[in-house]
């Protein structure tokens, strides 16, 4: 990774910011898109550029000209019933998770051509593939990114590599809501078979690996990192 040109989207909180803090550990250079700086205030050497991307796309002056690997983080946990879900919630989520990340990579396009090659990670959920109740929102746009994820992989090989990230509950501020007690947390851990709950850096690791060259013959997949949910059961 030393002094290649890395992008992260909603890179300065959560997972996001786990893969900053990696990436900049192993030399990348690093431009960050997100509304603010979070938890990148005491990191040196990252670049931040101010961006909504339920607003707009980053621009070419936002961006590196070449660019050796894109992650595209922003996520959101709406969860509930189905009698209470919104056409309003669906557009939200759908226009956070889906449409921003369209918009991100389109902007990020050439930069990603440039080179000899590139990756790009996009992050789904466990939801997808296992179905939990109370997901319907979450779930139907993270089911476009995995989608986009064979889409994009199929049309941009080989040049440009293209997989998926699909974690289960981790610990971000995304979640605190649902570990929020002592009772909570024992509750949630004791939902998988490795007895735990994530961690920012078990997906954050994930991420490295995918958006290295160590992965340079993997493209169109969605990988879990689920402490085995989606396929074990004890």
């Amino acid at each position: 990774m030393q002094d290649k040109n890395f992008v992260i989207v909603g890179g300065s909180h959560g997972i996001g910011a786990g893969i900053v803090r990696r990436c900049v550990e192993r030399g990348a250079k690093v431009t960050v898109l997100s509304r603010g700086i979070g938890e990148l205030a005491d990191l040196p050497g990252v670049r931040h550029v101010p961006l909504d991307v339920t607003q707009r796309g980053p621009t070419a002056d936002e961006l590196p000209d070449s660019i050796d690997a894109l992650a595209y983080c922003p996520g959101s946990i709406n969860l509930g019933p189905l009698r209470s879900v919104t056409e309003q919630t669906l557009r939200d989520d759908f226009e956070l998770n889906v449409v921003g990340a369209v918009r991100c990579m389109q902007a990020c396009l050439a930069g990603l051509k440039s080179g000899a090659s590139a990756s790009v990670v996009l992050f789904s959920t466990v939801a997808v593939q296992q179905g939990l109740a109370m997901h319907t929102s979450v779930a139907a746009a993270k089911g476009a990114i995995e989608g986009l994820t064979r889409t994009w992989a199929a049309e941009l090989a080989p040049k440009v590599r293209v997989n998926c990230i699909a974690p289960a509950l981790t610990a971000t501020q995304l979640s605190e809501r649902l570990l929020a007690t002592d009772e909570k947390r024992q509750a949630m851990a004791a939902m998988y078979p490795l007895a735990r709950y994530g961690e920012v850096d078990d997906i954050a690791a994930a991420a490295e690996f995918l958006l290295s060259d160590a992965s340079s013959w993997i493209t169109g997949q969605v990988l879990g990192v689920d402490g085995g949910l989606s396929s074990l059961r004890k």
